[in-house]
C-alpha cells in the first residue's frame, strides 16, 4: 500500500478518466451523500496543495460542490416505471449506488401499497443504466448487497440468479461492478472478461472496536474471533490472522432432506476451538438475516463464560424483527452488536444504546475517486494493509 507522500504523487500524475458523476438511488440517498461530501473534501485538500502545478485541472471538472446528479424512477398506477436521468452524464464517469435490500420502500399498484423487494430495486438500477448508456462515457455500478448473491451455486435445479444478474448488467454496459462481502465471490466467474470488485469492513469493524468501545489490545490472548458457521470461516480467518487473534469456529451439521424458510435446517451444532471462558469474543458474520445462527453461537459462549460477547455483521437485515434481539440483549447473551451503513436500517436498531454503526460512507468516496482517477483501488485502500497498521498501532 501506497504511503501518503506516495498517493499525492500518484494522483498529480493521474488525470481523472472522465468528469466524475454519481447517482444515488433513492433506497441509499443518505450513505452516498456522505459519500459525496467526502469525495468533495479530498478534492478540494488536494487542489490547495498542487493546483498551482497544475492549472489545468480546473477544466476536468474537478472542483465541484457535489458530483452527484439527479434521477427519478417514476411508477404509472398498473405498476410500470421508467428511469429519468434529469441532468446531462455526456462523456461522463457515472458511478450508480443502490441498496437492494431496502425494505422501507413503497409503491402503489392499482391503488395498493406493494413494498420493495429487492427485484423491484434491482429493475430500477437497470432502468439508470438504460438511460444512460448511450451518452456515459464509463459506467460503474456499486451494491452494497449483491444482489441475488446467496442464490449463487446450482445444487439441484435451481437458478443461478446472481451470476444471471452479473452477466445482464455487463451485456447493458456497465464495466466495472463494486460489492461488499459477497457471499461468495466466486460468483465474479460469471463475468471473467468484467471488472468484479469485492471488499471487506473488517478494518471498520475494529475500529468501532477501539474508538467507540475503548478496546484498545487486539492482538493479546483475551480476544477471540468465532465463526458462526463453516461459511463465514475464510473472513474470520483473514481478520485473526491479519491482527494475530485467536480463532474458533462452529461445525453446524444440516438436514438436507428438507427445507425450512428457503435453508435446510440445523439439526446439530458443535463449537471448535479455544476456550473463550474469560475473553472478549468477536462473532464474525456476512449476513443476519434470521439471526438464528448467530445469536446460538452468541449463547453458547455466553454459556463458556465468555466477558464480553460482540457481534459484528457486515448486513444486518433482520428479516424477521429486531425484537427478539432486544431480548437476547436484555437476557445477557451479547453484549455489544456492530453492523455497516451499507444497507437500511429501521430506526428501532439505530435507537438501542448497545448497537453500534461501522461508517463505509468514506471507504466508498476513497474507491469512487480512486476509480476515478484509473488508478488500481488496491495501491491506494489496501484492508490488509490498513488491518496489520491497526494493529501495530
Amino acid at each position: 500500500m501506497l504511503n501518503e507522500q506516495e498517493k499525492e504523487f500518484y494522483f498529480k500524475n493521474r488525470t481523472p478518466l472522465a468528469p466524475l458523476r454519481i447517482v444515488a438511488m433513492d433506497n441509499c440517498r443518505e450513505l452516498v451523500e456522505k459519500a459525496d461530501r467526502h469525495i468533495v473534501a479530498l478534492r478540494q485538500h488536494y487542489l490547495s496543495e498542487h493546483l498551482h502545478e497544475d492549472p489545468t485541472i480546473m477544466s476536468r471538472e474537478y472542483d465541484r460542490d457535489s458530483y452527484l446528479i439527479r434521477t427519478e424512477c417514476p411508477r404509472f398506477g398498473s405498476g410500470e416505471a421508467k428511469g429519468m436521468i434529469l441532468e446531462s452524464v455526456r462523456g461522463s464517469d457515472l458511478f450508480i449506488v443502490s441498496d437492494v435490500t431496502n425494505s422501507s420502500m413503497s409503491f402503489k399498484i392499482n391503488g395498493r401499497v406493494h413494498y420493495m423487494s429487492p427485484d423491484d430495486h434491482y429493475q430500477d438500477l437497470k432502468r439508470i443504466v438504460a438511460t444512460a448508456r448511450s451518452s456515459a462515457h464509463r459506467i460503474s455500478v456499486i451494491m452494497p448487497f449483491l444482489y441475488q448473491g446467496r442464490q449463487h451455486k446450482r445444487i439441484h435445479r435451481e437458478s443461478l440468479d446472481c451470476a444471471m444478474a452479473l452477466e445482464e448488467l455487463s451485456s447493458m454496459g456497465v464495466e466495472n461492478i463494486v460489492t461488499f462481502d459477497a457471499h461468495d465471490p466466486t460468483v465474479q466467474n460469471a463475468i471473467p472478461l468484467h471488472d468484479f470488485d469485492n471488499y471487506s469492513p473488517d478494518y471498520h469493524f475494529l475500529k468501532v472496536l477501539m474508538d467507540k468501545l475503548k478496546i484498545e489490545k487486539l492482538a493479546t490472548k483475551n480476544m477471540l474471533i468465532v465463526s458462526p458457521d463453516e461459511g463465514s470461516m475464510k473472513r474470520s480467518v483473514f481478520l485473526a490472522n491479519s491482527v494475530g487473534v485467536d480463532l474458533g469456529m462452529f461445525y453446524k451439521r444440516r438436514d438436507y432432506t428438507r427445507i425450512e424458510n428457503g435453508v435446510n435446517p440445523i439439526v446439530n451444532s458443535e463449537y471448535l476451538g479455544p476456550d473463550p471462558a474469560g475473553k472478549t469474543v468477536l462473532i464474525l458474520d456476512d449476513i443476519i438475516s434470521t439471526g438464528y445462527n448467530i445469536l446460538e453461537a452468541a449463547r453458547e459462549m455466553r454459556e463458556k463464560k465468555a466477558k464480553c460477547v460482540i457481534i459484528c455483521c457486515t448486513f444486518g437485515l433482520f428479516v424477521t424483527g429486531f425484537e427478539k434481539y432486544i431480548k437476547a440483549h436484555d437476557d445477557g447473551i451479547f453484549d455489544y452488536m456492530i453492523t455497516t451503513n451499507l444497507n437500511y436500517r429501521a430506526p428501532i436498531v439505530l435507537e438501542q444504546p448497545w448497537y453500534f454503526e461501522a461508517d463505509l460512507s468514506g471507504y466508498i468516496g476513497k474507491i469512487i475517486n480512486t476509480m476515478n482517477h484509473n488508478i488500481a483501488v488496491s495501491t491506494v485502500v489496501s484492508p490488509l494493509g490498513l488491518l496489520q497498521k491497526l494493529a501495530k498501532e
